[in-house]
């Protein structure tokens, strides 16, 4: 039994919660999450926290914006109530796949955009910065024609313009002095007689500061309007940023998590991060539950998930192969339906694909129908997280996949009853053993080997 910690449980997976705490030899923690009738959460821990560690885990499924925001009422509960440390366990950190990149190395990313214009649409490119300069390049096109001394002529009338419009200028005052009727044009002055006799009203100018200013702002030249080219992309919200805000101010000193979507979540985060792996897990079960596992080919179903799955692959010495999405629309509007191609051979072979994290379960889907359609005799699908939202139970049941195995990460109870497809491998042990080492500072880089 470990002493002075405490292991608290969010509304996400009770089930984990359990586990850990009994793998921990803790009794189950006394606290109390419910909502009030207005939707509001209510936290209220019945135990004392004071000068212990205290561990919260909640994952990020389900409803998780309700949950992420019960983890931080929980963190400040905690650090209120003169907790020592307060560690944020999240099996699944919500809004991992929404990190902070806007651009990437060659700029502006392709994307699609929403602007409507009614010139014709510029071909499609993949430049989406300038080239670089060479000797003899013609010179680009700018707001200004005509050259230098084109642009240095209008922007020298254009301050002579500004300079008579000013009412203290010299010139503007030698001008009214020039003009009869007590400097006020002749449109002005009969439009002040008409006024006067309808009703001795007071003057007033019509054509704007001294009749001058509105026609002087319509010749000066201006700066084209800004409007998105082929391959921009708009600015999108920060949500990797904010979420390491608010873990952060809330009152977390540590967080541990498992497989995150993208590894540089952990730089958004001024506390430290550990990133547990699920791949030794992943390596015992090809090795005791899938036969001549030696013969078998580890597939990526994208080539984001080629490292993850290399790593598979070379620790055990088994083939790779990788499946990459072809996507080659005519414009940046066009619906970009992804081509999938085999980088690979998997002919009369079984095939394990793995990825970290299955939402909607198109990608595996596609890609056991492509194998399969390649020659595999078998198709496996190893994921970290499986949320499965939507209909990905009935499109694993309907496709060429023979076993999903993914962890309890998330609650599977109800995925089991429906998908008999389905194996989950628990986690507990990986997140109990890293409590542990953790509260008395070992080290856990035991828990990334495979023994």
């Amino acid at each position: 039994m470990v002493r002075n910690i405490v292991v608290l449980g969010g509304s996400s997976h009770p089930q984990l919660n359990l586990a850990i705490t009994s793998h921990l030899g803790l009794p189950p923690p006394s606290i109390l999450l419910s909502k009030f009738s207005v939707g509001e959460t209510r936290v209220e821990i019945k135990e004392s926290v004071r000068g212990k560690d205290v561990y919260i885990v909640q994952s990020g499924c389900g409803k998780v914006n309700d949950h992420l925001l019960e983890l931080l009422i929980m963190i400040s509960a905690c650090k209120t109530a003169s907790a020592k440390k307060v560690t944020a366990v999240l099996p699944l950190f919500p809004y991992s796949r929404q990190n902070d990149l806007p651009y990437n190395k060659t700029g502006a990313p392709l994307t699609k955009t929403s602007t409507t214009s009614t010139t014709a649409p510029e071909p499609y490119t993949f430049e989406s910065r300038p080239q670089t300069p060479y000797p003899g390049q013609p010179q680009s096109a700018g707001p200004f024609d005509g050259g230098v001394e084109s642009l240095r002529k209008k922007l020298s009338k254009s301050r002579l313009n500004n300079d008579s419009s000013s009412p203290t200028s010299p010139i503007s005052a030698t001008y009214k002095a020039r003009l009869p009727n007590g400097g006020l044009k002749r449109t002005n002055t009969a439009d002040f007689a008409t006024r006067a006799d309808a009703g001795n009203r007071e003057p007033r100018e019509v054509n704007g500061s001294e009749g001058g200013a509105a026609t002087n702002s319509v010749n000066s030249p201006r700066a084209p309007s800004f409007q998105p080219q082929p391959g921009y992309k708009t600015w999108v919200a920060q949500a990797g940023t904010l979420i390491a805000d608010l873990l952060t101010c809330a009152g977390a000193d540590h967080i541990i998590t498992m497989d995150l979507h993208d590894p540089q979540y952990q730089g958004f985060f001024d506390i430290p991060v550990d990133n547990l792996y699920a791949r030794p897990l992943l390596k015992r079960y090809i090795q005791l539950d899938i036969p001549d596992y030696k013969d078998a080919v580890i597939v990526s179903p994208d080539a984001g998930g080629a490292k993850r799955a290399t790593a598979i692959a070379d620790g055990l010495g088994m083939d790779f192969a990788l499946i990459h999405k072809e996507r080659r629309p005519t414009r940046i509007t066009d619906r970009q339906n992804a081509t999938m191609m085999l980088v690979g051979d998997v002919a009369n072979r079984t095939a394990i694909l793995v990825d970290d994290l299955a939402d909607t379960s198109n990608t595996i889907t596609r890609a056991a129908k492509l194998l399969k359609k390649e020659g595999a005799t078998k198709v496996y699908a190893l994921l970290t997280h499986g949320v499965l939202s939507g209909d990905a139970i009935e499109r694993i049941n309907a496709s060429a996949l023979d076993k999903v195995v993914v962890t309890n990460s998330v609650p599977q109870q109800e995925n089991q009853q429906l998908c008999p497809k389905l194996e989950v491998l628990d986690v507990g042990t990986i997140f109990a053993e890293a409590i542990r080492r953790v509260h008395h500072g070992e080290s856990i880089s035991v828990l990334f080997q495979n023994n």
